[in-house]
């Protein structure tokens, strides 16, 4: 599966899946389970390490899960996150960790944030790097924003993210993850732009979703140094395994569900 059938698929109605992963065994099960797109996420920072956040994921934790998850799912299309550090402040040695990614086994690589971001993803894009954006929430400004809360709720805040949206979509980017924002804001801004929208917690309008794989199997239960009781799972997630007692199967029930449109719903968005 290349972009441009990616593309295709979008542009012919049909919803793109995306499911993070981290290691070969989970990444051969997701493409066998039909999944479009693997992420390798730097919330490997919260499910394998334990961490409150994705801020201390270096760049060679992401190429070393990268090359794990290349191995085991040869024929999907995968992206890699930038870990934080790695893009903000040079273009030239963005270019340098985003070609560390694709020498990794990625196809294109993910990194957070609209304004003056759009000339690096134009940097890349230019040099042959595919890039997919990150707007809404963005995990790695966790702290600048106050917590984990939904974007986009005021008029100045929507108007902020559909102009980056518009700004990274002419920039050439393969995809946009739009992640917490009102599912009319993701609905209008996939609407607007000619590139795919990839949602998480932004409505089923979008382009595809994504999930990371342990809250879509309902075992991620915060970070290891807090009781799980003290736990709260997203409003956006789903909880498939419960429903199938399979692993592989609850894979297949969630391509399934974001391909017929059933998930994410409405209790699901903001």
């Amino acid at each position: 599966m290349n972009l441009s059938q990616l593309h295709e698929k979008a542009a012919a109605g049909e919803k793109l899946v995306m499911l993070t992963s981290y290691d070969s065994t989970f990444a051969k099960l997701s493409e066998e389970a039909g999944v479009d797109i693997i992420l390798v996420g730097d919330s490997l920072g919260m499910v394998l390490q334990g961490a409150e956040n994705t801020l201390n994921v270096s760049m060679h934790h992401m190429t070393y899960h990268t090359k794990s998850v290349s191995a085991g799912a040869l024929n999907t299309y995968i992206v890699a996150d930038m870990s934080l550090g790695s893009y903000e402040h040079d273009n030239e040695a963005a270019y340098k960790n985003a070609e560390w990614l694709i020498r990794s086994g990625a196809h294109m690589v993910k990194f957070e944030g609209g304004g003056n971001k759009v000339k690096t993803a134009r940097y890349l894009v230019e040099r042959g790097i595919p890039v997919c954006a990150h707007l809404g929430f963005t995990p790695q400004s966790v702290n600048q924003l106050g917590g984990y809360k939904i974007q986009g709720k005021t008029d100045e805040s929507a108007t902020q993210i559909m102009q980056d949206a518009i700004a990274m979509s002419e920039a050439g980017v393969g995809f946009i993850v739009l992640e917490m924002v009102p599912a009319a804001l993701a609905k209008k801004i996939t609407e607007a732009i000619n590139t795919p929208t990839i949602g998480i917690g932004a409505g089923v309008d979008c382009s595809g979703q994504v999930l990371v794989l342990q809250d879509l199997l309902g075992i991620y239960t915060g970070s290891a140094h807090k009781k799980t009781s003290e736990f709260k799972s997203p409003r956006f997630v789903r909880n498939f395994l419960k429903d199938t007692n399979s692993i592989q199967a609850a894979v297949s029930a969630y391509v399934k569900a974001v391909k017929d449109k059933s998930f994410p719903a409405l209790e699901h968005s903001y």
